[in-house]
């Protein structure tokens, strides 16, 4: 396809500029393209195109074309001067005595005859007034980044192939200088593209590594291993996010790469005057080089234009050029008389920063005296200054932040739709955007789907330091079999905190069983206007943390089972020789064996020396059957499973026993997650799990079993909270969902801390006990506060009409079965006399010296259940204000 002749508006104009010179113009058909020399290089159109208003999914990949297509610019047509002559300048040849490690520095010349005369100081010091104003002003950042965080280092890790050693002891000794440490990962020269990036996800993924700067060979510098570079830990500059954003001229978010930074400072130095207006020609320069001098020398107003060497028009563009910046090495067959002796040149045809084969080119060196700094020495005192500015934003990043929560709004209809109409009428938001709002980072949180996501543990140690709001704890009374609503209330509560008086809240909730959902009771994320949403996956399956209980509850009882059998089948050696084989020749103690010798008062560390009797004890639990304790588990209500047979197989050698399933929530695990304080306390929680007894009546353990490693890696995903919001956008954790009959009946202790660091000191986190005041919240109390150390400042006691008219002698409530006339019609009486349940429930929660708020949930007839936001104080004596 022809494309458009050069003309003058090829330079790139400044911003005000260019738009006037877009779109492109359509090209001729009489125009003469037969050589390339005649067209617009596809890097100018690029840009060109880059500055029109681009839809987000489009913009990086033009940019990406922008920074590798090769470029041929031709120059301005009808230049004024020609050519002196045939004349070839000298090939470029290296001084002797210079420092190998200073090889690769280039420096600055006011003619091209300069370009061959430059001159590196030695030692790899810096002797310029810039890089020391640089260095000065870094090292007194990092001073007081250090002083308000006295166990904070920046650490740049510095990934390269091959053995390379050039420029290394300048990046350390100024990085040193600042007070900056050095991690040199030297991968081997032959490594695959995949294998490099595996390298930088794991230093991606390093929390004490905090900038990260690639010294790579020629060929690995593809876009996937430079996108590979998490954009927040980027010093170079050079993934497509950062040079996005500095195209976009959001200066103060971006890195602005350092070798085009450098160049800048030294054309600003030598021109002696501003940039604008002049031309500066980019001559072999390419890569994300290329985009971001183009983007800073428009910034200064300055015209610009791009080439390689072998464009046939070099002469012509050198002849218009002002200043000219060179990136690669210039062929020897290039005439030195193409260069006015007005012309500005900077080189960086050898950048430290990317390693001695970034140009494919041999260094060179020169003898005479250098005008201005070196570009390669300016590049690294910059490249360090990123890296303490990467980390002031890594330290704010950490610290906390203000909620801006945007809430859903609410459209109420009358009458009041099922909840699951209302639920799926609500269009929810995203879940990255909810964990942004309310202070998360994108580290902190794991995805699943549109709706929902993991909360990593390490927020709390990030947030350590931040006060915790407070804490309300919401019960009931001792409620009918229809349930009195007090999840329904928790949400209506936070809705109205944070949705109408723009107070942080956060509702923490029990993951639902599918028991109690596909039984009597049904789902568990609410009611009418006050749910959690989505509610069929809040309901069923969420991020599969029962489904990772019921997994490793059941490992537990094979890993019984399978003891027994090996035990009853196998001698003492046969046994032994299974527990700790030979490998390579040798035998180790695992460390749990280690703990279990150590528990048998065996002092011997070595396999090969214990003695027969020291071998029985160790490979001998002698589990007594009929003391099992520990069921299997499933979280459906499959009431054939209540009794069973296990080990009729002929494999299983006639050692049947009778046992049965319990409901997944009922598992000790279950429990213990809801406890637990961190994964190593969960792991040490499920290692002291009994088991059974042994024929001797002494306790047999999770531990005796050697399977509490692999029960805490099925955990490993569980322990993390999961997030969700309500129908007015306001954040939830659901975590953990023990039963209150058979355990403590409260959510997770993790999900509650979390919490209160989230919703700052004035916020408040709403979470609930189950069952009855009598029941769960003296549960919440004497267990869960005691493991947690936490207190709440208030309980919000959950009363409805019909629980108290039942308690007041009302008939019994039938699920399933219509309301009796004396729920649907007004009685008095009926709830006079059940007054007595509340009063209990109030004096339960003033034991232990908290107050009370009892809400009145109000139900409308014939409808779902819907909370009134009416809440009465009781304070000194509630039971006997309420009976007034």
């Amino acid at each position: 396809m022809p494309q458009p002749r050069l003309t003058d508006s090829c330079w790139s104009r400044p911003r005000s500029v260019r738009r006037e010179l877009l779109p492109a113009p359509r090209p001729s058909p009489q125009a003469n393209n037969s050589s390339p020399l005649g067209s617009i290089s596809g890097s100018e159109i690029a840009l060109a195109a880059l500055q029109r208003p681009l839809p987000d999914t489009m913009r990086l990949s033009v940019l990406r074309q922008l920074a590798w297509r090769p470029v041929v610019l031709a120059a301005k047509q009808g230049g004024k001067k020609k050519s002196c002559g045939p004349r070839k300048l000298p090939l470029l040849r290296p001084a002797t005595g210079c420092p190998a490690v200073l090889l690769p520095h280039r420096g600055i010349c006011c003619t091209w005859d300069r370009l061959e005369k430059q001159q590196v100081t030695g030692s790899g010091g810096v002797q310029s007034s810039a890089a020391r104003q640089i260095i000065e002003s870094s090292r007194k950042a990092l001073n007081l980044l250090e002083r308000e965080h006295p166990t904070f280092k920046p650490t740049l890790s510095i990934v390269q192939t091959g053995e390379d050693d050039l420029g290394q002891e300048m990046i350390r000794n100024i990085a040193e200088e600042i007070g900056l440490n050095i991690l040199h990962i030297c991968l081997p020269h032959d490594y695959t593209e995949n294998e490099i990036i595996k390298e930088i996800v794991k230093l991606n993924e390093n929390p004490k590594i905090h900038g990260l700067l690639l010294r790579l060979c020629k060929e690995s510098y593809t876009s996937k291993i430079l996108n590979a570079v998490k954009p927040g830990k980027d010093v170079n500059g050079a993934t497509d996010f950062n040079l996005a954003r500095l195209m976009h001229g959001e200066m103060h978010e971006c890195v602005v790469p350092p070798t085009a930074s450098a160049v800048i400072k030294l054309l600003e130095e030598l021109a002696c005057a501003t940039l604008e207006g002049k031309k500066v020609l980019l001559l072999g320069v390419q890569g994300p080089l290329e985009v971001s001098l183009q983007c800073l020398l428009q910034r200064k107003g300055a015209i610009t234009m791009s080439c390689l060497w072998k464009t046939k028009q070099l002469q012509t563009m050198l002849h218009d050029a002002d200043m000219v910046v060179v990136g690669s090495t210039k062929p020897k067959e290039i005439p030195l008389t193409w260069m006015t002796p007005e012309m500005t040149t900077v080189d960086c045809s050898h950048d430290i920063l990317w390693g001695q084969n970034a140009s494919g080119e041999q260094p060179v060196k020169h003898n005479d005296h250098t005008l201005g700094e070196a570009v390669g020495q300016l590049a690294v005192v910059l490249c360090m200054q990123n890296l303490v500015k990467i980390s002031e934003r890594w330290i704010r990043a950490q610290q906390y932040k203000n909620w801006n929560l945007r809430c859903l709004k609410l459209q109420p209809l009358s009458p009041v739709p099922s909840d699951i109409e209302i639920s799926r009428g609500q269009s929810p938001k995203a879940i990255d955007v909810l964990a942004r709002e309310i202070g998360l980072l994108a580290d902190e949180i794991e995805i699943y789907g549109q709706t929902k996501a993991k909360v990593c543990l390490s927020l709390l140690e990030r947030l350590k330091d931040q006060p915790d709001g407070k804490y309300v704890l919401v019960a009931g009374i001792t409620p009918t079999p229809l349930g009195e609503g007090k999840s329904t209330v928790t949400i209506g509560l936070v809705q109205a905190l944070t949705g109408h008086l723009k107070v942080n809240s956060f509702a923490c909730l029990r993951q639902p069983s599918q028991g109690p959902t596909f039984g009597v009771k049904g789902g568990a994320a609410g009611g009418g206007y006050a749910q959690v949403i989505p509610m069929e996956e809040f309901n069923l399956h969420l991020t599969g943390d029962i489904h990772a209980i019921t997994a490793a509850n059941n490992l537990l009882a094979a890993a019984i089972d399978a003891r027994i059998l090996h035990e009853n089948t196998q001698s003492d050696k046969a046994l032994y020789n299974r527990l700790v084989p030979l490998v390579h020749g040798e035998r180790k103690f695992s460390t749990i064996q280690l703990a279990r010798i150590k528990r048998l008062g065996i002092t011997k560390m070595d396999p090969d020396i214990l003695t027969a009797d020291e071998i029985n004890r160790f490979v001998r639990l002698d589990i007594d059957t009929s003391t099992i304790t520990w069921q299997r588990v499933i979280d459906t209500n499959d009431r054939f499973l209540r009794k069973i047979t296990v080990g009729q197989a002929s494999t299983e050698k006639g050692f049947s026993r009778q046992t049965r399933f319990d409901i997944a929530v009922a598992s000790e695990i279950m429990a213990i997650l809801a406890l637990t304080s961190g994964l190593s306390d969960m792991k040490e929680r499920m290692g002291k799990i009994v088991v059974a007894n042994d024929k001797k009546g002494e306790p047999v353990t999770a531990e005796d079993l050697g399977v509490t490693g692999a029960l805490t890696v099925l955990m490993k995903d569980a322990i993390k909270p999961t997030l969700m919001q309500t129908l007015e956008g306001t954040p939830v954790f659901v975590h953990a969902g023990p039963f209150a009959n058979i355990a403590h009946g409260n959510s997770s202790v993790l999900a509650d801390k979390i919490a209160l660091k989230l919703v700052g000191k004035e916020g408040f986190v709403v979470t609930e006990a189950g069952f009855g005041a009598d029941i769960g919240m003296e549960k919440f109390f004497n267990i869960k506060c005691r493991a947690s150390g936490l207190v709440p400042s208030v309980v919000v006691l959950v009363a409805t009409v019909r629980a108290l008219k039942m308690h007041g002698g009302g008939p019994n409530v039938t699920a399933g079965a219509p309301l009796k006339k004396e729920y649907t019609d007004e009685n008095l009486k009926l709830v006079s006399d059940g007054c007595s349940n509340l009063r209990k429930q109030i004096e339960i929660a003033q034991q232990f010296g908290v107050p009370v708020v009892v809400a009145l949930n109000v139900f409308r007839v014939g409808k779902v259940s819907r909370p009134l936001h009416v809440l009465s104080v009781l304070v000194q004596h509630p039971a006997s204000l309420l009976l007034k």
